[in-house]
């Protein structure tokens, strides 16, 4: 498996640092808003990437934050009169909506950069120490930059460039800097902000902090593999390089992913051009599995432009997926016989090749567009072998792999049918006597039946009502 490492610039032989094991970071949204089709590509992208470790067999830890202080949080809880964490738990919560609607795994952890305060503290406070920060008057605290001998080098960035020229380069802080490419660890409050005490002043923690802590908590000191956007790069990445090697005296992470930008009708995406969708926007046209489809039918690191005829060709590949599924199920059920015929072993045979056309694809630095193009290839395969009567075991194998296939990319490709509302009724009925029969394990057993397909209960005192999750 071979990953491009945006540190040395070229692919890598995945090596993970403890055999089996994948320590994985990714840098989550700041939480202010719902969250927009540009914050979904990352998510997407590597959860893919996670679920195809996982399928390889690595016990992979994920973590991804909620970046739960900021600037634009404080701004929105004063517009609406209320306090910021207000506002991170709604869109939190909001936030993790999209994700299941996206099937995108929760994260093994999703640290909180108000419930890691004490570490940053800690943090910083071994920085000054070290001499990489220092603390200015007004107890606003810098990271010394120049301090870090390797900065730059994720970015690819000469440091004497970086004061010398182009000043939209340079790391935004406060004023009493040493340099003007130090950046803040820790800032005063103002009227009206969350504030925590520190040795220092009472204040919060700059944005760069949060994740070199919240790695270092939950992974270790030591990671092997840290995504996000490429926006990111820089500063935010290479500050973190610089606080946590600094800190720790450790490299930080071995291998450094990230995608490439989201495009909209070929312009770049923002509110002010009134070309920005939020993933809830997209979802009241479309299934989301379908903008998951579209996000993973091009290479993470190539940039990807979204328009509604690109959606239109994402939803129809997906729905040729969903159908040859959906065909094998209804073949399943009339099966001419259980066990698979010898021409049947040889085109069982065949088919396997195409588990090593999407092996291939993936473990040449995850490249979803080829992994998908090899899952049409094997349902191209299906549908041509089975217009003859066919056993229940080729059908079953046929559609395992397709299923598998799709998995890997998060794609839920075997739909649920359905339930009509007469079978839910008739159901409800049967409960109801097992209960006034005190059979309460049947009544438990007819609930749970009716969760798995969606269905919620409500006892009530007029009676038991339902709905569709």
């Amino acid at each position: 498996m071979k990953i491009y490492n945006t540190l040395s610039k070229r692919k890598e032989e995945f090596e993970p640092l403890e055999e089996g094991k994948v320590k994985m970071y990714v840098c989550g949204p700041t939480v202010y808003n719902l969250i927009h089709i540009g914050n979904a590509r990352p998510m997407i992208v590597f959860d893919t990437v996670r679920r195809y470790m996982e399928h390889k067999g690595y016990e992979v830890n994920f973590v991804s934050n909620f970046t739960d202080v900021d600037d634009k949080i404080i701004k929105k809880a004063i517009e609406e009169g209320v306090d910021a964490s207000v506002i991170s738990e709604r869109y939190i919560a909001e936030c993790k909506k999209d994700m299941q609607a996206m099937n995108v795994k929760p994260a093994t952890t999703h640290p909180k950069a108000t419930e890691e305060i004490c570490g940053m503290l800690d943090m910083i406070g071994t920085l000054i120490e070290k001499g990489h920060a220092y603390v200015a008057q007004d107890g606003t605290v810098y990271y010394r930059t120049r301090s870090f001998k390797g900065y730059g080098k994720l970015s690819h960035k000469n440091i004497d460039d970086l004061q010398g020229g182009n000043r939209s380069l340079l790391v935004t802080g406060e004023d009493q800097k040493e340099d003007p490419l130090d950046f803040v660890l820790w800032k005063p409050k103002k009227d009206g902000e969350p504030y925590w005490e520190s040795p220092w002043c009472n204040g919060r923690p700059g944005w760069h902090i949060e994740c070199s802590v919240m790695s270092r908590k939950y992974l270790g000191e030591e990671i092997d593999i840290h995504a996000g956007g490429e926006d990111l790069i820089f500063p935010h990445h290479e500050n973190e390089i610089a606080q946590s090697e600094a800190a720790n005296g450790k490299p930080f992470a071995k291998y450094w992913m990230h995608n490439a930008f989201l495009n909209i009708d070929n312009r770049k995406m923002s509110k002010s051009a009134g070309n920005f969708f939020t993933v809830r926007d997209i979802s009241e046209k479309y299934d989301l599995q379908v903008l998951r489809f579209f996000m993973l039918s091009a290479h993470y690191r190539s940039p990807l432009n979204f328009s509604a005829e690109l959606m239109e060709a994402a939803q129809n590949g997906y729905e040729r997926i969903v159908t040859s599924v959906t065909n094998l199920n209804y073949l399943l059920e009339n099966a001419a016989s259980d066990t698979m015929s010898e021409d049947e072993e040889k085109l069982a045979q065949e088919a396997e090749g195409y588990i090593a056309e999407f092996d291939k694809a993936m473990d040449d630095d995850f490249n979803t567009a080829d992994a998908i193009a090899a899952i049409f290839e094997l349902v191209k395969f299906a549908n041509t072998n089975t217009k003859q009567p066919c056993s229940r075991q080729f059908l079953q194998r046929l559609k395992e792999e397709i299923v598998m296939f799709s998995d890997i990319c998060g794609l839920i490709v075997e739909k649920k049918q359905e339930m009509l509302d007469s079978d839910i009724e008739a159901l409800i009925n049967e409960r109801q006597a097992a209960r006034k029969e005190k059979n309460f394990k049947r009544a438990d057993e007819i609930r749970n039946e009716l969760l798995d397909k969606g269905i919620i209960l409500e006892d009530t005192r007029e009676g038991v009502k339902w709905k569709r999750a």
